[in-house]
Formats: C-alpha cells, structure tokens, sequence
C-alpha cells in the first residue's frame, strides 16, 4: 500500500461521527419476475431478524426481501415471501447509523427483486481497515445463502448460482471496498461503494463490476481517494460524481439510487436494459458520469 494511499485512510474522531448519515425516504425499484429472471414491477418489502456470529462477534442482521403485498409498501416483519427466486445484494450502514437509518437504500433494491442483508455494526471505523467488518459482511453472506436449504421461509427463493452483490456508504463503502481488497470475497461480482476512501491494492481474486459514487466536495473521505480506488480496478466499472457534492447532499437522491439500482440489476439479473438505461439514470446538469466497460 502506498505511503499517497496511507494517508486518506485514517479518518479523525469528529470525522468518524460524521460517517454515519441516516435518512428515512420511500422506495422505489422494479420487480416481479419475467421468464427471464429479470424484475418488471414492484414488491412490496418483507424484513426477518437473525443474530448470527463470527467467532465471538454478534453479528444482528437484517433481512430485507421481496414480499407479497402492496407493491410500494413495507418493510413488514415476517412478510409472506413473494413468489420467485432472486439474488442476494448485502448493504452496510455508516458509522452512527443502522439499517433502519438506512432504508432509502436498502428498501428500493429489495422492492427491486432483491434480498438485502443489512448487519448492524457499531461506529469502530477501526474495524475497516482491519478487515474485521468486511469478514463479517462475508459472514453475513454465508449465512443469507444458507437460508436458502434452512427451515426458514426464505427457503428456495435465494439465487445462490448468480453470485452477489455489495454497497454501502460511508463506512459502509470503505467496508463495500475492503471486500474487493483488503478482505476479498471473490463470490462477489457487483459491488457499490458509495462516499468511501480507497481501502487497498484490488484483489485478484475478485472479479466484480464496481460503481462509485461520490461527492467532489466531501470534507470527510476526500475524493482524491475514491477516484484513486476507482483508477486500479480493472473494468467494467463506472464512476457517478455530484459535483459540489459534499459527503451526505445526495443521500437520498434519486439519480444516485436509480443508478445503483440499475448496476445490480445489470450485475446480478445480466439486466442489459438496466446496464443501458444507466447513463440516463445518472446525467444531469450537476452530476458527471464516467464508464470504462
């Protein structure tokens, strides 16, 4: 790791207590499944609570799944299942925060046909750059897999053939882009790292279609880093930059979530109206959108 590396990726206290933003905001996705396998409207959104461990660390999971119901409406605890099998896409929360802070994120990919374990983690950013919470998320995967032939009621609606997805922001995206890393998990090929700094050499052993999102002006996990994170992996990949962008203003905007919608839909569904749909997605007059396919 280089010494240039070295130095965004220690974040100061005040720093850390603001790597957090929370915000609650409607969902929206595309669901239900085609002959395909690719969604086409809505789903209602489920959610089951699991307590799972890595050695002696609890990891408290939640997980958010399509449901049957309203499409628009949830989470519901314990929802009735929807009918289908789809892919698992893990979503990490910032430090201070939880996945319930968390739900403009989380809620539009799991009514876009996704399940989204969400763990809740403390705010010790130590635990990134020591790879410890990308080896929990890793954990959380094995786990959300293996509901899939567990006595449970998400049993035979996990896609475990497709590999998987990750995102996050803040420290989530810092954990996000440990586990291309620092903590590699090659099942993972789509991977969203959102507001993060640049956690290390990419790993070989990860082969993963990787979109950062960024703000140009976060005062907390300096751009710099990022754009240098998003120069050493190899494509496919795509940078969607807010100009003026500071670390939370595009939180629970809609250019950001529609185009990492569609980045899972392209990575885990081969979703090729998604991948072309993604330029538009994320263009406007304050946004810059850059692809290496």
């Amino acid at each position: 790791m280089t010494m240039q590396r070295r130095t965004f990726l220690r974040v100061g206290a005040a720093g850390a207590a603001g790597l957090g933003v929370g915000l609650l905001g409607a969902g929206q996705g595309l669901a239900s499944v085609t002959s395909l396998g690719a969604p086409t409207t809505p789903f209602a959104v489920g959610v089951r609570q699991y307590s799972w461990m890595r050695g002696t660390r609890r990891i408290t999971t939640s997980v958010y799944y399509p449901a049957k119901g309203t499409p628009g409406s949830g989470p519901v605890a314990n929802a009735p299942v929807a009918d289908g099998v789809f892919p698992v896409c893990e979503y990490t929360h910032g430090s201070g925060s939880s996945p319930q802070g968390s739900l403009s994120h989380i809620r539009p990919m799991a009514a876009a046909g996704f399940i989204v374990p969400g763990p809740h983690f403390g705010s010790n950013v130590g635990d990134t750059y020591n790879g410890n919470l990308g080896r929990d998320v890793s954990e959380v995967i094995t786990r959300t897999l293996a509901l899939n032939t567990a006595n449970d009621p998400l049993r035979g609606h996990i896609n475990t053939t497709v590999g998987v997805g990750v995102y996050g922001y803040s420290m989530g995206g810092m954990t996000t882009h440990s586990l291309l890393t620092i903590a590699p998990d090659p099942r993972i090929v789509a991977a969203v790292p959102m507001a993060c700094v640049d956690m290390g050499n990419p790993a070989p052993s990860v082969k993963a279609k990787v979109l950062f999102i960024h703000g140009d002006r976060d005062p907390l996990c300096p751009y710099s880093s990022a754009r240098q994170a998003y120069n050493e992996l190899p494509r496919p990949k795509a940078f969607l930059t807010f100009r003026g962008g500071d670390h939370g203003s595009y939180w629970g905007d809609s250019r950001a979530r529609n185009t990492f919608v569609d980045w899972m839909r392209w990575g885990l569904y081969a979703d090729t109206a998604a991948r072309d749909r993604l330029r538009t997605d994320a263009s406007s007059s304050t946004t810059t959108w850059e692809t290496a396919f």
